[in-house]
């Protein structure tokens, strides 16, 4: 199955030296979505660009969620349908429940969405995440009814984990693509 990906960055944005970026750059099947405010981020706002793209869709697309993003895509799947999204990769949730794990900003993406996603979905999580406890992470996974990959020590999967192009996550992406063909 050819599929496409929609990739999207969590608070910030994903930077030059993010395996986001990297993937981007890599898959010629893949579009990025770009938000209005990348550092003072409305839960709404992002949601409304989020409808915009997916809208735009014609081809089967898995959503490649990192951080904050992962929170975007339980707020959006809770009251949006589309054939075209099949599936999701989330890494490295953020726990927007827990003002020791987030920054104040990002409370409005608060509470966290826990509802079984309409689509197939990996979680993937690292043991040392500094916005998410391991545990939290699991138990999201079990919520969502995601299969869940832990990756190690990793931090927050992010550009200081200097991933690059990631090749254990895009392993992880392989199995999701097969989960759903």
């Amino acid at each position: 199955m050819e599929t496409q990906l929609l990739i999207l960055p969590g608070l910030g944005n994903s930077g030059e030296k993010h395996w986001q970026t990297f993937w981007h750059k890599k898959f010629k099947n893949s579009i990025r979505l770009v938000q209005d405010n990348w550092d003072e981020p409305v839960c709404k706002e992002w949601l409304e660009r989020l409808n915009e793209e997916v809208a735009k869709l014609n081809e089967p697309t898995i959503l490649v969620a990192h951080s904050l993003a992962v929170s975007l895509v339980l707020h959006w799947a809770g009251s949006n349908t589309n054939k075209n999204i099949i599936g999701a990769l989330l890494v490295a949730p953020a726990d927007v429940d827990s003002p020791q794990h987030t920054p104040e900003s990002v409370r409005n993406f608060s509470p966290m969405p826990v509802y079984k996603l309409p689509f197939p979905s990996i979680v993937v999580a690292s043991e040392n995440d500094p916005y998410a406890s391991f545990e939290r992470k699991e138990y999201f996974a079990k919520m969502w009814g995601s299969d869940f990959a832990n990756v190690g020590q990793q931090g927050h999967i992010n550009s200081d984990s200097d991933l690059k192009y990631w090749e254990a996550g895009q392993l992880i992406l392989q199995q999701l693509i097969e989960k759903i063909s």
